[in-house]
């Protein structure tokens, strides 16, 4: 039966929590993902939706379509510097959210899952989120994106293979995972006695220009001060996680559902960390291949 404007109000309030999960997932913003919403119900409320026999549906391709554009936009600002990026901080991530609720949404997706989906392109990433999380089919899927659908079963794949993660070419990898996930609970915890026990007496940490933001890199040697320098960290830790960086046990951190920071590391025989370097200029943050843990 076609929908009318006053049944489309109800559904829209009805369908509010699983299109914002929608949004949410597509942007990893919760203050994107509800400016969504809003312009959503904004083309839903002009649109003649007389003809509409899925409500349902329908409303789930307005907001999928919103996020969509947003997407786009996102990637023409990659290459700003990351100083500029926080500047305009605002207007690029929508409607202040709670910082509560962002985090609590953000544990329940999976901190690791968000910071891989950044990483994928516009079409690849809404694929992949309403196929995979939401079964959208795919050729409605591929009405959004100008695609087919045998196309867009593609780009689901390819982002599906992203998430899952892919074997990593290190023979260690277990070891090298355990050593980067106490380490990551050390740093959220403060436990600095636990970051030095996990850090070679020689280790070296070098940060690039867009981490402090400083005029020129930063090396730090030593398990001390490396500790140190890691507790400074402590409130971003609470949006990172452990992922494969160029096959290899990696960290990256989040803000806002973007990503921000990635630490690779370098191991000694025995398992203690030697090296550390904390990579946030947008252009290098491009060139790494990002990839869930399978």
């Amino acid at each position: 039966m076609p929908a009318r404007s006053d049944d489309m109000a109800r559904q829209f309030e009805l369908d509010r929590p699983r299109l914002r999960a929608v949004a949410y997932r597509i942007l990893g913003s919760l203050g994107e993902a509800d400016d969504a919403l809003q312009e959503a119900w904004l083309r839903a409320d002009r649109a003649d939706t007389s003809d509409v026999g899925n409500p349902s549906g329908w409303l789930t391709t307005v907001v999928a379509r919103v996020c969509l554009n947003l997407l786009r936009a996102r990637d023409t600002r990659r290459e700003e510097p990351l100083d500029d990026a926080a500047r305009r901080q605002p207007a690029a991530t929508g409607t202040a959210a709670d910082p509560a609720e962002e985090v609590q949404l953000a544990d329940e997706v999976g901190i690791a899952l968000l910071i891989v989906l950044d990483t994928l392109g516009p079409a690849e990433r809404l694929a992949f989120v309403l196929h995979d999380m939401f079964d959208v089919p795919f050729d409605d899927i591929a009405a959004m994106l100008g695609k087919s659908p045998a196309a867009t079963r593609q780009l689901a794949s390819r982002a599906r293979r992203r998430v899952r993660g892919v074997p990593a070419p290190e023979a260690d990898l277990p070891r090298r995972r355990r050593a980067v996930d106490a380490y990551l609970a050390a740093t959220r915890g403060g436990d600095f006695d636990a970051l030095v026990a996990l850090l070679h007496p020689d280790v070296v940490l070098s940060a690039d220009a867009a981490v402090v933001p400083t005029p020129e890199p930063v090396t730090v040697s030593g398990m001390e001060q490396v500790a140190r320098g890691a507790m400074a960290s402590m409130a971003r830790a609470r949006s990172a996680a452990v992922v494969l960086v160029d096959g290899m046990v990696g960290m990256a951190m989040a803000e806002n559902g973007r990503l921000r920071v990635v630490l690779r590391f370098d191991f000694a025989a025995d398992g203690r960390i030697t090296g550390i370097d904390v990579i946030a200029e947008p252009a290098r943050l491009n060139e790494l291949d990002i990839t869930g843990i399978g």
